[in-house]
């Protein structure tokens, strides 16, 4: 098996007041000025089979309702028409699934240059075949070091196969739940330390639980401790994946000073994904479902960021 060495390190906690300001300030685009379609960033999701059409969907549509102006949806050919009509806003493109793996690459590889950030994994299911053309994919996002978050399946895949990740050259999100967390670090190697710092410099590392852990591979690290509910639906981990990969685009794009790439989208995504929930449970309690809280992204960002 492919392992890594997880060092021990010295950690630096991070000021919350100080990541939320440049937030602010400095990632969020201004709507108030002229633009293009395009701009505010354009969004791809790998991921949707079968069994699992409703992922795909809520990832890509909080990635379009944080912000993004485009957001498309690579998935395999019997999900698309199911997504597409869960809404005409997405792009769905039924590329994933086809026998020989290189040719799913060579399928999807044209749309990459378009795309500021990929995510890879939801509702992607565990098929080999499945699994095996999207590492060409991800092969692809490696040589042109793209912006990339890994959720859900996408996780499974990196546990089978750390290589893909390792030392990726680009950006790179990993969010996995507790479970997911120790199959990841049982694929690197265990002992004391960062599983981030492991994977190689580029990478974050947002553990979810009752805070969320966002850990990078220099060490920094910030909890999101934002009030949320404690209604579990599904759905909700597949809304944060797809606002982290709006906010990693606006943050790739400022080419800002100060902590690791990555850290301050991953907690953006928490702390808007958290006052989502808190907003839908209040008004639905125990029936809230993640449509619920799409329903919220205005308010919640609006709160947060003032746009």
């Amino acid at each position: 098996m492919f392992r890594l060495l997880i060092r021990k390190m010295t950690t630096q906690v991070l000021d919350e007041s100080t990541l939320f300001e440049q937030l602010r300030v400095q990632i969020v685009p201004d709507f108030s000025v002229k633009s293009h379609k395009g701009l505010a960033g354009r969004v791809g999701v790998v991921g949707g089979s079968e069994e699992y059409t409703g992922a795909p969907f809520y990832a890509a549509m909080s990635a379009l309702r944080t912000g993004c102006d485009l957001a498309h949806v690579f998935c395999l050919p019997q999900a698309a028409p199911v997504i597409k009509a869960y809404s005409p806003d997405l792009i769905v493109h039924p590329l994933l699934g086809h026998p020989e793996k290189e040719k799913v690459a060579e399928s999807i590889g044209p749309w990459l240059p378009r795309l500021h950030a990929v995510i890879i994994g939801p509702g992607l299911g565990r098929d080999d075949n499945v699994l095996e053309g999207v590492s060409h994919v991800i092969g692809l996002c490696r040589e042109a070091a793209k912006p990339l978050v890994i959720d859900a399946d996408g996780l499974w895949l990196a546990t089978l196969r750390p290589d893909l990740i390792k030392d990726y050259p680009g950006p790179l999100v990993l969010t996995p739940n507790v479970v997911e967390y120790e199959r990841l670090a049982n694929a690197v190697g265990k002992g004391e330390g960062s599983i981030a710092a492991a994977l190689g410099a580029n990478t974050v590392v947002l553990r979810k639980g009752p805070s969320d852990l966002i850990e990078g591979a220099k060490g920094e690290r910030v909890d999101c401790t934002a009030q949320g509910s404690w209604r579990r639906c599904g759905g909700q981990g597949d809304l944060l994946s797809g606002s982290i990969g709006t906010f990693l685009s606006w943050e790739v794009y400022q080419k800002l000073e100060g902590p690791q790439t990555g850290i301050r989208a991953a907690y953006a995504a928490c702390k808007l994904v958290r006052e989502m929930n808190r907003r839908a449970f209040l008004k639905n309690g125990r029936s809230m479902c993640a449509t619920d809280m799409l329903i919220e992204v205005h308010g919640a960002f609006s709160e947060f960021f003032g746009q």
